[in-house]
């Protein structure tokens, strides 16, 4: 059975977190998660051993740089955003684009791929800070500067560091269901999917009296998700008002508390089908979408195709992976 490769190239003074993120999520090897989990790779560019910053070297694991065998291409980020990426760099960003291999960028990354012309034309994201810079240098390039990350037909870009979590969970979830995903943030002790947007953290907000209700509040209605909740529901078992709820959720999560309720709904929902063979009309009762209809409508709109085809093609690409020899 063939485990998936994935192959991060990195090149002198690149940040050591972003860079360390991808270790944790595809080189530790996870086989009670999944087997085969991810076959990780470092391929360093310029050099046999990589400098990171701040005082830190890198050696390459595994075979290296072999396009025949990647599945998907990583890079961590840039050292200086207002310098040309290495030329040899957006070379093999270019290579492995033109191949059709997946492509994932984190934080300042995607100024590699913009300039490999990976972007042109494509929704991208890239820490707030740069995200000025990045639409004046490649203005072929549509940068939404608000959200955490990006999935444009297999090509993936995620804004400033911890972010670059999120976007590897995601690749987690495409490639093996959002139940391993979901355990593996558990693991990492980080949210399975942050629901926040990155314009949160444009500028400083007014300072706020932190508390210890919001946690167990949203584990209470997630445990709670076949119940038709409403934010009334959650401002009194939380013991405070509707409009501090309202102000808590989109401060910490940038959202609504019945956009939340809605998106948990549907993640819980993806859930069932991907590990069981329960009836759409059961899932949608369990999951609290009132009945099938509302299931499919609010499925379509989230996820981009009905509950079952979603069942279908998940399985499809399962026994794929199981048959790949």
């Amino acid at each position: 059975m063939r485990a998936h490769h994935v192959v991060m190239a990195v090149t002198d003074d690149m940040p050591i977190f972003e860079a360390a993120v991808p270790c944790q999520i595809f080189g530790v090897d996870r086989p009670h998660l999944a087997d085969p989990w991810y076959r990780f790779s470092v391929v360093p560019v310029g050099s046999a051993q990589v400098r990171l910053s701040p005082g830190f070297s890198l050696a390459p694991v595994g075979q290296g740089w072999d396009p025949e065998s990647t599945d998907t291409l990583v890079i961590p980020a840039c050292e200086n955003v207002h310098e040309d990426p290495p030329a040899e760099l957006v070379d093999l960003v270019r290579e492995a684009y033109e191949r059709g291999i997946r492509i994932l960028s984190i934080c300042s990354g995607a100024f590699v791929l913009a300039a490999a012309g990976v972007l042109d034309g494509r929704r991208a994201t890239t820490h707030w800070l740069h995200a000025e810079e990045l639409s004046r240098r490649y203005p072929a390039v549509r940068v939404d500067p608000s959200v955490l990350y990006v999935e444009d037909t297999d090509v993936i870009t995620s804004a400033g560091t911890v972010a670059g979590i999120d976007a590897c969970l995601h690749v987690v979830r495409i490639d093996h269901g959002s139940a391993v995903a979901a355990e593996l943030a558990r693991r990492l002790v980080t949210p399975p999917h942050r629901d926040g947007w990155q314009a949160q953290y444009h500028r400083p907000a007014s300072p706020v009296v932190r508390d210890d209700w919001l946690a167990p509040m949203l584990e209470w209605a997630g445990e709670q998700l076949h119940m038709p909740l409403t934010t009334a529901d959650l401002a009194a078992q939380a013991n405070v008002s509707v409009r501090t709820v309202e102000r808590r959720f989109a401060e910490a999560l940038g959202m609504s508390p019945l956009r939340w309720l809605l998106q948990q709904r549907v993640r819980r929902a993806q859930q069932f089908l991907e590990t069981s063979d329960r009836p759409v009309e059961w899932i949608a009762d369990t999951c609290g979408f009132g009945g099938s209809a509302g299931l499919r409508a609010h499925f379509a709109r989230i996820v981009g195709v009905s509950p079952t085809i979603y069942r279908r093609k998940f399985h499809e690409r399962s026994d794929a992976v199981r048959v790949a020899i």
